[in-house]
């Protein structure tokens, strides 16, 4: 089984027969919301959206630990992972989709680990290549299959939020060597790592990052909202041939 973890419109994948929905128990709380469980041509597919029912959950107040848990119970053969960035290199710009090879943590306070419990052995787990290499040629041979322009690999900047970042942030974050910049992809993948996960993600770009293009709040707004909409017909076409053609 495939399990995809996003916003809630992706939970309207192309011939998706939805089956049933359940919520998952964990030892650390709640997920994000009850899972969707269905089918796309005959395949098995679980999806979870990360920030709640209507958006409600902000990034640096998710439940991670729960959300994976929750995956691993289901002991899918991959996790995609579905999140927005904000362009840092001049290539990437709104309506590009990015499949990351690497990752660089700005984030604080949240939860990171499993290993806690001081009464349980922990394990440092190799995190030298964060995504699964198996799904990442996944994710680019689907998008070959849909016809789907994607670009091969990006360094992801994960900060805090749910503030944006300053103009003087980006230029720091674009100097450590960040190409994007988003706010969900910490800890989720390093706990994925934890828990042996085969995770990868697409990351959609949404606008640029500060610094990169000014313009006025609203006018900014009505273009994220056009081209997440637009990039998010690319996104479900690239997992549509994902899911069904190496979902076994």
């Amino acid at each position: 089984m495939l399990a995809i973890i996003g916003g809630n419109g992706m939970a309207q994948l192309p011939g998706l027969e939805i089956s049933y929905r359940k919520i998952i128990r964990t030892p650390y709380g709640e997920p994000s919301g009850p899972f969707t469980f269905g089918k796309i041509r005959g395949h098995e597919i679980a999806f979870l959206g990360r920030h709640g029912h209507n958006l409600t959950i902000p990034p640096h107040a998710i439940n991670y630990r729960a959300n994976i848990w929750a995956l691993h119970s289901l002991n899918p053969s991959h996790v995609i992972a579905i999140t927005s960035v904000r362009g840092i290199h001049a290539d990437l710009i709104p309506g590009r989709l990015v499949i990351p090879n690497q990752i660089i943590d700005y984030t604080y306070g949240r939860k990171v680990t499993f290993f806690e419990d001081t009464e349980q052995r922990f394990k440092q787990v190799d995190f030298s290549l964060p995504y699964s290499q198996e799904t990442r040629a996944l994710l680019l041979q689907g998008a070959r299959d849909a016809n789907t322009e994607v670009i091969d690999g990006g360094v992801y900047a994960a900060t805090q939020g749910p503030r944006l970042e300053t103009v003087a942030e980006i230029n720091r974050i674009e100097r450590d060597g960040a190409d994007m910049v988003g706010m969900t992809g910490m800890p989720e993948s390093v706990l994925a790592r934890e828990m042996a996960l085969n995770y990868a993600t697409i990351a959609v770009v949404v606008n640029y990052a500060a610094g990169r293009r000014m313009c006025g709040e609203d006018k900014c707004l009505d273009e994220i909202y056009t081209v997440m909409e637009q990039a998010m017909v690319k996104v479900r076409r690239i997992l549509e041939y994902v899911v069904s053609c190496y979902g076994d």
